[in-house]
């Protein structure tokens, strides 16, 4: 449970689904809505005025880059990755920059595919995998969660 002042980051917010959703679960937190696309971030910018919320930040940047997401160093409670490991080419950036904008004991909720994407098994990350990955920049499994058949989903915290 995150405390009702949490700040939350949506790394790869695609058009804002979980961010639209944290921002109104968190009346009195902050969203920092992170997406590459800027068709996305249109799209999430509109989602925030129909829902008349003010505590969502559309951000432009890059998840895959050391200081990409232009969020200040250790300011989130927790990270938002739903789908995006596949995507992202730099794993390992990825994961730096999760973690530098995490607070020491922040958390990811990473939930990803099982399933073949398009047919390509290559775009998918094992779920061990992606625990691996994650375990040695220093994050460490707090549990599994149930995302469905064609997913994994775990949370991990910041050591």
């Amino acid at each position: 449970m995150l405390p009702e002042h949490a700040v939350v980051a949506d790394l790869g917010a695609g058009t804002g689904f979980y961010s639209v959703a944290m921002g109104k679960l968190l009346p009195r937190g902050k969203v920092y809505a992170v997406e590459v696309q800027k068709d996305y971030l249109s799209k999430i910018r509109h989602k925030v005025r129909e829902a008349h919320l003010s505590n969502i930040e559309p951000i432009w940047g890059n998840v895959e880059k050391l200081h990409g997401t232009k969020i200040h160093d250790a300011v989130t409670d927790a990270v938002i990755a739903t789908d995006v490991l596949f995507q992202v080419e730099d794993k390992p950036g990825f994961i730096a920059e999760t973690k530098r904008i995490l607070k020491p004991g922040g958390k990811v909720l990473l939930i990803d595919w099982v399933t073949p994407i398009h047919g390509r098994l290559e775009h998918t990350v094992p779920r061990a995998k992606a625990q691996e990955m994650f375990e040695s920049a220093g994050f460490a499994q707090e549990r599994e969660i149930d995302v469905g058949a064609r997913h994994y989903g775990m949370i991990l915290k910041k050591l």
